[in-house]
């Protein structure tokens, strides 16, 4: 739990930066996925809005939860986490994205090889973010100790992901008439959703636990 909880400047600073890589990513994802969807590309004009949009939602949701925080302390920090989940997902969802459809490659083992290379990207974005900013872990123990925490909770995850979406790839298969690439995108965010459950609960309260 967060006690005395303060809004800095960086706060807000980092919030904005975010906010700015998100809609960036989502942009570049979206022109992808766009042809093989019809309704993301009706979307596709009001694209140009989202890297001035998107920074100031993500700004609005971080002071919500400021305010709220001051009764929950617990959400300020939620709120950070998922700041910084959001962007894991989307470096995640990105690098994979420009990976198939730079290779045209959207199943078997070479897709899940793209995944691991993108879940390993974000995965070291996410142990910066976190324990500099959502947990503000202040080290008391060795780094290497600390990351190699990080590491095995982050490898169950890295496990759990991948599985799941190996399954909604290759045994599930497509629903609804999806099309393959968007299906495999489709179970790419489903397993980052679960994974980032796990995550947080093994960052909160083994990696970065203050308590320690």
């Amino acid at each position: 739990m967060i006690n005395n909880i303060t809004l800095k400047k960086i706060d807000l600073i980092l919030t904005l930066f975010i906010g700015e890589i998100c809609a960036w990513l989502i942009i570049l994802i979206g022109k992808n996925l766009s042809g093989e969807n019809p309704a993301i590309l009706i979307l596709l004009p009001y694209f140009k809005y989202f890297p001035i949009v998107f920074p100031v939602l993500c700004l609005m949701g971080l002071l919500i939860a400021y305010f709220l925080g001051k009764t929950v302390p617990t959400v300020y920090q939620v709120a950070k986490f998922i700041l910084v989940g959001g962007l894991n997902f989307l470096i995640d969802m990105g690098v994979l994205n420009f990976l198939i459809f730079a290779t045209g490659i959207s199943t078997g083992i070479i897709q899940s090889g793209f995944k691991a290379v993108s879940f390993l990207l974000a995965m070291l974005n996410s142990y910066l973010g976190n324990k500099y900013w959502t947990f503000k872990r202040t080290t008391q123990e060795s780094v290497f100790y600390e990351f190699l925490q990080f590491l095995i909770v982050s490898v169950i995850g890295f496990a759990f992901n991948l599985t799941i979406d190996y399954v909604f790839v290759n045994t599930v298969g497509p629903l609804g008439g999806m099309a393959l690439k968007t299906w495999a995108q489709f179970s790419a965010f489903m397993a980052a959703a679960l994974a980032m459950v796990w995550n947080f609960i093994g960052y909160k309260f083994i990696v970065f636990n203050t308590k320690k």
